[in-house]
């Protein structure tokens, strides 16, 4: 992690660990507003804490129209419920940059967090939010999005990530 750049990278095994869900205090706030920050900075659709290198229960998801960014942060959030079809979409992270690959995701998600308050809310989601929502839970519980997919393809992703030189 850099100044200029908040974010840690693929591999780093910090990317695998599960964030286990605490009370909202003032240091997950403050993980909060950093991670806000970070992504209003780099016009991310949404953030996991462990992107900007800590591994906490928090993460800020865009619930608007992909064109804007309507951000919300969530603290020990969780996926209730799925429902729809499986849809492909494409997905990325800013720990991988420049990589995209298509993952299989429910087309609705209620999720449930707590808010800066510490008060438990639901959301139902639909289409691209819902994406981005599941995306940012997984990786809270340490499941990074390249797991998603199979074995071959994770591979020659990696391979595009270390010939762009970044790793």
């Amino acid at each position: 992690m850099t100044e200029t750049n908040p974010f840690i990278f693929y591999p780093d095994t910090k990317l695998n660990e599960t964030a286990s869900a605490r009370p909202v205090d003032a240091g997950l706030l403050d993980i909060g507003r950093r991670l806000l920050a970070a992504a209003e900075e780099a016009r991310a659709y949404g953030l996991a804490a462990v992107h900007i290198g800590v591994v906490a229960p928090v993460a800020v998801v865009s619930l608007g129209d992909p064109s804007t960014r309507d951000y919300r942060v969530l603290y020990n959030p969780r996926v209730v419920s799925t429902d729809g079809p499986q849809e492909i979409g494409p997905e990325g992270s800013v720990s991988m940059p420049g990589i995209e690959v298509d993952v299989l995701r429910a087309h609705s998600a209620v999720i449930a967090f707590d808010d800066e308050a510490g008060q438990g809310q639901e959301l139902a989601l639909s289409g691209f939010p819902a994406r981005v929502a599941q995306h940012e839970i997984d990786q809270v519980n340490g499941v990074f999005f390249l797991t998603k997919i199979s074995r071959l393809k994770r591979e020659a992703a990696i391979r595009r990530f270390a010939k762009l030189g970044r790793r």
